[in-house]
């Protein structure tokens, strides 16, 4: 245990990700390998009736009923009809585990999240997007999906839900200045929405953590750290800078370390907790469980002041 604990910490903070490219029309894309579970040749799947048209059915590998996604069909591709030799990426994220359905595997590559530029307006707008980053891996260019969009989009009822705020009751409003790192735009979008909801005003969105890292240090430079920054939210997967690097330098800074900070990404594993508990983070949870966020907020807030 101790040495598995050892490894798993020397992978802490060091800004880097390790990227599982697959094929769909021979076209490349990429997905977080802290998300895979399992890769596997396709299986027969039972077709559910009334779901979303990118959903196959579900299949059952040893103990597991899994839900498939069509990841060909509900990126519109032509070419989606079903091949025996198909792949299926068995993922787990937002404590659910779901197979999609893609062409081909080439292998993993570990880049710097630094190698991963956020697409540019013309491919890349609103919550339509489904590219969270354009990865360099080598000499390809290779396309990071949003999975948590996808399957927001499929199943709303599996993703953030604003309605969980009514439950905490009558709140007042709150001027803290909370600083938001979320690289998808829809669930940034539904983050902003909820909190304010909640009765936060005073928010802050950067869309990766080297920019809200940028901000904090101008906000040390001019000695506001206590007006602008009473609490950071981070996620894990962002370009530029994870959110597992943005709190090793937010906790390593002298002055900046006092800062609550909360960890909110879809990945949160037992492994991801020894990473971000042995970073500094004073809090972590899993999306999408908003009303617990506002409620961990609270008691930050309340015990810092």
């Amino acid at each position: 245990m101790g040495a598995e604990k050892n490894e798993i910490l020397l992978e802490s903070g060091t800004n880097e990700i390790e990227v599982m490219e697959f094929t769909i029309s021979n076209v490349l894309y990429g997905i977080n390998v802290a998300k895979v579970l399992e890769i596997m040749l396709c299986e027969p799947v039972k077709f559910m009736p009334h779901t979303h048209p990118a959903v196959e059915g579900i299949f059952k590998p040893r103990d597991l009923v899994i839900t498939v996604i069509n990841l060909p069909k509900y990126l519109g591709v032509e070419n989606n009809q079903l091949n025996p030799k198909d792949i299926f990426i068995v993922t787990s994220f937002n404590n659910m585990s779901i197979a999609f359905r893609v062409h081909t595997v080439v292998g993993i590559r570990r880049i710097s999240w630094t190698d991963i530029q956020k697409p540019d307006k013309t491919i890349s707008s609103g919550d339509d997007s489904v590219a969270t980053g354009i990865a360099q891996c080598g000499d390809d260019l290779v396309t990071i999906l949003d999975f948590e969009k996808i399957v927001a989009e499929i199943a709303p009822e599996s993703s953030i839900q604003i309605s969980e705020i009514d439950s905490l009751g009558p709140r007042e409003r709150d001027s803290s200045a909370i600083l938001i790192a979320e690289d998808s735009i829809l669930l940034s979008r539904m983050i902003k929405d909820s909190l304010i909801k909640a009765g936060y005003t005073n928010l802050t969105m950067f869309s990766n953590g080297r920019d809200l890292w940028e901000h904090l240090l101008g906000i040390k430079e001019r000695n506001r750290i206590d007006e602008e920054a009473a609490l950071i939210i981070t996620d894990i997967e962002m370009p530029q800078m994870d959110g597992h690097r943005l709190t090793k330098l937010v906790k390593d800074d002298f002055e900046l370390k006092r800062i609550p900070l909360i960890i909110f990404s879809s990945l949160i594993t037992d492994e991801m907790r020894i990473k971000g508990k042995e970073l500094g983070a004073n809090e972590q949870m899993s999306k999408p469980e908003i009303g617990h966020l506002v409620s961990v907020m609270d008691n930050l807030l309340a015990r810092s002041r």
